[in-house]
């Protein structure tokens, strides 16, 4: 999987505008939340959010932070989705358990060597198995929780 198709799948999940009460990133445009987007100089409202700013975003801030071009094609949008959902560094550190490496939040060598020896389908199990049992314990998982527990869902199918 490359960007463009990671990105597209993404947007099925993320949607368009939201500012649900309970989400912590408070208002979000294509799953980007506000403080992301002021991160990267945005001042408008999010709800005009230009698609293009999104799609750079996730580039630069979420695919290019795992190095997902570099990881086995069968668990990128794994590690990418999780990266969006729960942060680069903690997309990382489930990625390293689940290959059983120093789990110090940032790939490098050692981390792309193992992916790269690992069975993806076993390795994408194992991230999302560490995934679900993160968010379970989550404060909002009685608001989100079965729309992360679907997502989680359409990644193992």
């Amino acid at each position: 999987m490359i960007f463009d198709q990671a990105f597209e799948a993404l947007l099925k999940h993320e949607g368009g505008f939201s500012d649900h009460a309970a989400d912590p990133g408070k208002a979000t445009m294509y799953g980007v939340t506000e403080a992301v987007a002021h991160e990267v100089g945005y001042r408008g409202d999010m709800q005009d959010l230009p698609l293009d700013l999104a799609k750079r975003i996730y580039k630069d801030k979420y695919w290019d932070s795992v190095k997902a071009e570099e990881l086995p094609p069968g668990i990128r949008y794994a590690v990418f989705d999780a990266a969006v959902n729960s942060g680069p560094r903690q997309s990382v550190l489930w990625l390293q358990r689940a290959l059983g490496v120093t789990a110090d939040g940032v790939i490098g060598p050692q981390t792309l060597t193992a992916a790269n020896q690992f069975s993806a389908e076993s390795l994408r199990l194992r991230i999302l198995s560490q995934r679900l049992r993160f968010m379970t314990a989550l404060p909002t998982w009685a608001s989100f929780g079965r729309g992360w527990a679907n997502r989680i869902a359409d990644l193992m199918a």
